[in-house]
């Protein structure tokens, strides 16, 4: 389930299109990608109690433009929303983009930029041997990264950083939707 404001522009940056906007974005200029050029992208997820019902939320921003995912699920995880998060915004850039994507989750940041290659290494199994727990999630994120130039960026939760708190309300209102559905 996926609520907020959606618009791109025609040439499909961004999956949904708004006919009045007739600039036609790139996200890499020929000698580079600029300030303008980038995607930056906040992405959090929650779950209370964990597990149990969660939520998840995303901002994009790209030349002063800005786009809100979120969703949830009805039993889930922390982690699993967290990773969520991070794959439907790379998932919802429809062509190859730099990205800067923050996330305060030390479990994202960590498993996509140090632990995965392990992982894959090892055939989806962790240093002890067991199974990778959210197999299915790691593999749809790394998916999605592969078709961008993604830096990771960790920002700690909670800390008045205003993007990180807006997709922190947006994952708990999608949250709380699920809750309320169930009643």
């Amino acid at each position: 389930m996926s609520t907020g404001f959606a618009f791109t522009w025609p040439h499909q940056l961004w999956r949904l299109t708004v006919s009045d906007v007739t600039e036609s974005p790139e996200c890499t200029t020929e000698s580079g990608p600029d300030s303008t050029s980038v995607v930056q992208v906040w992405t959090d997820g929650g779950c209370r109690p964990n597990p149990g019902p969660g939520g998840w939320g995303v901002l994009l921003r790209f030349k002063g433009r800005e786009r809100e995912l979120s969703g949830g699920e009805t039993e889930t995880t922390n982690n699993r929303m967290e990773l969520t998060a991070a794959a439907e915004a790379l998932e919802a850039l429809t062509r190859p983009c730099v990205v800067k994507l923050h996330t305060d989750s030390e479990y994202v940041k960590n498993g996509i930029t140090r632990w995965h290659t392990g992982w894959v290494r090892r055939n989806w199994r962790n240093a002890s041997g067991d199974p990778v727990k959210n197999m299915d999630l790691w593999r749809r994120l790394l998916d999605a990264a592969k078709k961008h130039e993604v830096t990771w960026l960790w920002v700690r939760g909670h800390s008045g950083v205003p993007e990180n708190e807006r997709v922190d309300q947006l994952a708990t209102a999608a949250r709380i939707a699920i809750e309320n559905s169930d009643k």
